[in-house]
């Protein structure tokens, strides 16, 4: 991934931070946006900058279609080009489904759909033949085993949709897209430690969380060449949660 340049939307922590650094680490030069946590956000782009590549943080709220739009553009205009977008940011609103508001569904809606519809929509001008999207999703979307989940996986069920038309439609240009659901992944949001971590893991092949290394090497692998003739597909990064 010399020389190519990504985007990944969420990029400050978690997933979206080791989507960036590995990503960096295999070459590319790194936008990342972030919401409210600058501070993670500028310490994920010195890590980047650290193994000699560039690196652009941004603050964007993914619910603001100007912002997404914003985002990408100066990606692209910054950094010169935009080969990779990496759709991760995501809204996480749970709950039984007659506590859930009008807000919760249309923030889920605006951050988990129509954000990750806009960038790619915005991508698109600017990605070449051989340019690479990439959708974080989530294992929910395959496997609901909880109540309290209608709204998120829902939401995330969308970008099959999504990945799919869009691998057809970005095809003829050479231009893949593809989905990767995360499962049971150690992050702030979901620790391996935490109060309902025994009974998730006991849903997985495995017996353990993964690590967002871990999810990050399928990115990898998915924005790089030997994934050329991939696309409209979907990666299941669970653990075998959905086995």
């Amino acid at each position: 991934m010399d020389e190519k340049v990504a985007l990944v939307t969420g990029g400050g922590r978690g997933i979206g931070a080791a989507v960036a650094l590995r990503l960096a680490e295999g070459g590319a030069d790194i936008a990342l946006t972030y919401h409210h946590d600058q501070d993670s956000a500028e310490a994920v782009a010195d890590r980047i900058k650290a193994v000699g590549r560039r690196a652009l943080a941004l603050r964007a709220d993914s619910a603001d279609p100007t912002a997404v739009i914003g985002a990408v553009d100066r990606a692209a205009g910054e950094l010169g080009r935009l080969d990779i977008l990496v759709n991760n940011a995501g809204a996480f609103r749970l709950g039984p489904l007659e506590e859930l508001t009008p807000d919760d569904l249309e923030q889920t809606i605006a951050v988990n759909i129509r954000a990750p519809f806009l960038a790619c929509q915005a991508a698109a001008r600017h990605l070449p033949p051989g340019g690479r999207v990439i959708n974080i999703g989530s294992n929910m979307a395959e496997r609901a085993v909880f109540p309290g989940f209608s709204l998120y996986a829902m939401s995330k069920t969308a970008l099959t949709g999504l990945t799919k038309s869009l691998g057809r439609e970005l095809g003829g240009r050479a231009i893949t897209v593809n989905l990767v659901n995360p499962g049971p992944t150690d992050t702030d949001l979901n620790p391996a430690g935490g109060p309902n971590a025994a009974a998730v893991t006991a849903l997985t092949a495995v017996g353990h969380y993964a690590t967002p290394p871990d999810v990050a090497a399928a990115v990898a692998f998915l924005a790089s060449p030997e994934a050329r003739y991939i696309t409209g597909a979907t990666l299941n990064v669970d653990g075998g949660f959905t086995a």
